[in-house]
């Protein structure tokens, strides 16, 4: 019986942290996919993008700045997100970025855009809400312990006991 109990508290040790570093992969590369896209397409923004009503604080920058602001955000943030590094950091910003999205993208198929990823007239906010969620358990759980955060906090631990 203390076997089993044993190989069952190993198991969960080793497998905790495993659906976080899942979500992050998975929501890290659709940000660094979409910044790297927007990126390569270069300045000024896209005529479709420069048309779009900005939330604030978002609505005192010009659609050229929104466009570079949104495409070096979803790239050094997704890059972070992806490696664990600062990662309620970088999911908070995300969750910004696509905070911004829905609301000048998105959101204006309303609910005719949630039950499918892509219409004729763009994409819902199914997937962008999707991602949000993601992000959010990121926020309030953390990277998990396949993170460089983690590994940065057991560096520290392991410090200040030998300081």
């Amino acid at each position: 019986m203390t076997f089993w109990l044993t190989w069952r508290e190993k198991a969960h040790e080793r497998l905790d942290g495993v659906g976080l570093l899942a979500l992050r992969l998975w929501a890290g590369q659709e940000f660094l996919w979409a910044g790297y896209t927007k990126l390569s397409a270069g300045l000024p923004a896209p005529a479709w993008f420069a048309g779009l009503s900005f939330p604030f604080p978002n609505h005192f920058l010009s659609a050229d700045v929104n466009w570079l602001a949104a495409g070096v955000g979803e790239v050094l943030l997704g890059l972070a997100l992806t490696l664990g590094w600062w990662s309620r950091w970088a999911a908070g910003g995300l969750l910004f970025i696509t905070y911004v999205a829905v609301y000048t993208v998105h959101f204006d198929l309303g609910w005719a855009g949630w039950n499918q990823i892509d219409s004729e007239a763009g994409l819902g906010f199914k997937v962008p809400l999707m991602l949000a969620i993601m992000l959010l358990a990121i926020v309030t759980q953390g990277g998990g312990q396949y993170a460089l955060d983690a590994w940065r906090g057991r560096a520290r631990r392991t410090s200040s006991r030998h300081a």
